[in-house]
C-alpha cells in the first residue's frame, strides 16, 4: 500500500470513527436526555437537532468519509491480493451500511415524520413514545457498523 493510499485509510478511518462518535454520544446520553423530558419538550429538542444536524461540517465528516470509503474500494479492487484489501473493503462496506444505508432508510425517515408535527400536540406526544425507541435501535445499528469500519480500517493500516 502506497504512502497516499495509506494516508487516505487513515484519514477516513478517523472520520469513520468520528462518525461513530457522535452516533454513539446519541445512544449514550443524549437520547436517554431526550426521553427524560415531557414529549413536547423531546420532540422539540429533537426537531432543533434534526436541523442543526444536517449543517456543512458535519455533512462533510459523514458523507465525505462515505465517498473516501468507496474511493478506497476502487483502489482495493484494483489490488486483489494484498493483505489490506479484504480489511478495507469490509470497513468501507459497514462504514457505507451504517453511515448511508441506515440512516437514511431508518433514522431520516423517523426525523422526517417528527419534522412537521407541532411538539405540544397529542399526536407528536403519541409519535415520540414510539419514536425514541423506533430511532435509538436504527442509532445503535448505524453506531456499531460505523465503529466496525474505523476498526476494519485501521486493521489494513497494520496488516
Amino acid at each position: 500500500m502506497s504512502r497516499a493510499v495509506q494516508l487516505v485509510t487513515l484519514v477516513t478511518a478517523l472520520g469513520c470513527g468520528l462518525s461513530a462518535g457522535v452516533f454513539f454520544a446519541f445512544s449514550s446520553f443524549v437520547m436517554p436526555a431526550l426521553h427524560r423530558l415531557t414529549p413536547a419538550q423531546g420532540v422539540a429538542a429533537m426537531q432543533q437537532i434534526n436541523k442543526t444536524a444536517v449543517g456543512p461540517l458535519f455533512m462533510a465528516v459523514l458523507f465525505g468519509s462515505a465517498l473516501a470509503c468507496a474511493g478506497l474500494v476502487v483502489w482495493a479492487i484494483t489490488r486483489w491480493g494484498e493483505p489490506a484489501v479484504p480489511w478495507i473493503i469490509a470497513g468501507a462496506a459497514l462504514y457505507i451500511v451504517g453511515a448511508v444505508l441506515i440512516t437514511g432508510g431508518g433514522n431520516v425517515p423517523l426525523n422526517d415524520a417528527l419534522a412537521p408535527l407541532d411538539p405540544a400536540s397529542a399526536q407528536a406526544a403519541a409519535k415520540w413514545a414510539d419514536f425514541v425507541p423506533d430511532w435509538s435501535l436504527w442509532n445503535h445499528l448505524r453506531t456499531l457498523c460505523c465503529l466496525g469500519g474505523a476498526a476494519a480500517l485501521v486493521v489494513a493500516l497494520i496488516v
